[in-house]
């Protein structure tokens, strides 16, 4: 992706927010959008923006909002920046009538630190798919919600398909698996688990961080080619992914056994690297693509009417989808949340509840217009990682585009699910957290 096109998406963005905050004429429904269209991230938080504006923006035009109340997202912008991230959340926490009804990150370093306020200001905080695994034990971390998985489950995953291309679990032993990673609390998350997934398999497990932003790579692929590991995992974002893409074929390392997390996994990581990301496979918990009758209301209500975030053409990338879901599961929340107590008028506290009654079948998909679009999920007090079912896709070259290349797998709980228990108490423990009693 070129400056022209990133200064020229920033610039509809910009025109387009007026449209979608504008002044409150009814009680309104206030949902903040941590951006980062901005810094070494921007082409990654661009796309995810842009779906998750769009989405909103589509129901405020299409439905009149939600049950009849409008949506008012209100854009900041983070940089990908912990420091302004939680300047973001103070400055827009009390914005507008209903006041902030939940945030979405898009950074697990911001997540840690909302964490705390979340549950002081009663306002939830949905990181999806990333941020503290352990905020999946609700009893501990009421406020905080990571489905549909967490990393841990993916992790696991991961393990899960090379053993299967191995020929079963048993033939891990004498493996060597790496992981290159982006040195930062987010980089940092799986290696618990896959520490454990090697005590358990018997393969050997080597650890290569990436500082930020991760244009300097050379080192960690010349130590893979000396290693010569047999499967390269990585936790990346931003130009990293890229960067190790393109290093990774300049070694000639096999792409089909290299497999990023699902944040390493759009058309901006691959792209860049021509053919030599022929193969190259990544975690997903939804279709790419932008044939689904809910991106065919986008075109219709938003981008047909000149308000669309992006460009109409980019409908449908792997990380506009993102954001599309992520602002699906919220409004569905809030729905639900209206539901419960029976009004409009709702609150951050509120919408908590919607959270943890959520319950999103492929039949409400259907609905939604997004039929298989990604798995079901359903919330409850206890369990806010959801279903933690993870699918690999794989990019193809050739045609230019990412394609589902397995089923959902089920995370190794056996592994997953002591971790949890184990940090959430710990977290309960110096924080003084008495974990609730739910049912």
């Amino acid at each position: 992706m070129n400056i022209a096109k990133l200064t020229r998406q920033a610039v509809l963005a910009l025109l387009a927010m007026p449209l979608l905050s504008g002044v409150a004429t009814a009680y309104e429904l206030t949902i903040p959008s941590l951006d980062y269209r901005t810094g070494p991230y921007a082409p990654n938080g661009i796309p995810f923006a842009n779906g998750y504006g769009d989405y909103l923006h589509m129901l405020n035009e299409r439905d009149g909002g939600i049950n009849g109340s409008k949506i008012n997202l209100v854009a900041c912008e983070t940089a990908y920046n912990t420091k302004r991230g939680v300047e973001c959340y103070e400055n827009t926490k009390g914005e507008g009538e209903s006041g902030a009804l939940v945030y979405q990150p898009l950074s697990t370093g911001i997540t840690y630190q909302l964490i705390p306020k979340s549950s002081v200001d009663r306002i939830p905080v949905f990181s999806m798919g990333y941020g503290r695994t352990s905020a999946a034990n609700g009893k501990v971390f009421p406020w905080v919600f990571n489905f549909p998985a967490t990393y841990w489950d993916q992790a696991t995953v991961f393990i899960r398909y090379i053993g299967e291309k191995e020929g079963g679990m048993d033939k891990l032993k004498g493996k060597k698996i790496a992981l290159v990673y982006h040195n930062s609390a987010y980089g940092k998350e799986p290696i618990r688990t896959l520490e454990k997934a090697a005590e358990q398999y018997g393969f050997e497990f080597l650890q290569l961080p990436v500082d930020h932003p991760g244009q300097e790579q050379k080192s960690t692929w010349l130590q893979v080619r000396q290693e010569r590991p047999d499967w390269v995992l990585m936790w990346g974002w931003g130009v990293m992914n890229q960067v190790a893409i393109k290093e990774a074929a300049s070694i000639r390392y096999p792409m089909d056994h290299f497999i990023g997390v699902w944040w390493s996994g759009s058309e901006n990581d691959v792209l860049p690297a021509g053919d030599a990301a022929h193969g190259y496979l990544s975690g997903a918990f939804h279709q790419p693509g932008g044939n689904f009758p809910a991106h065919d209301d986008i075109r219709k209500y938003v981008y047909d009417k000149g308000m669309g975030l992006g460009e109409r053409d980019r409908i449908g990338e792997v990380l506009y989808n993102r954001g599309l879901v992520a602002a699906m599961w919220t409004s569905e929340a809030i729905r639900k949340a209206m539901e419960i107590h029976k009004t409009n008028k709702i609150k951050g506290v509120h919408v908590r509840d919607g959270f943890e009654a959520l319950d999103v079948d492929e039949a409400r998909l259907t609905e939604l217009g997004l039929p298989g679009f990604t798995i079901p999920v359903k919330i409850t007090c206890e369990n806010h990682e959801g279903p933690g079912k993870v699918a690999l896709q794989q990019w193809d070259a050739k045609a230019q585009k990412w394609s589902l290349v397995s089923g959902f797998y089920e995370p190794l709980r056996d592994i997953t699910a002591p971790l949890i228990a184990e940090d959430s108490a710990q977290y309960a423990k110096e924080n003084g957290v008495v974990p609730r009693i739910c049912g």
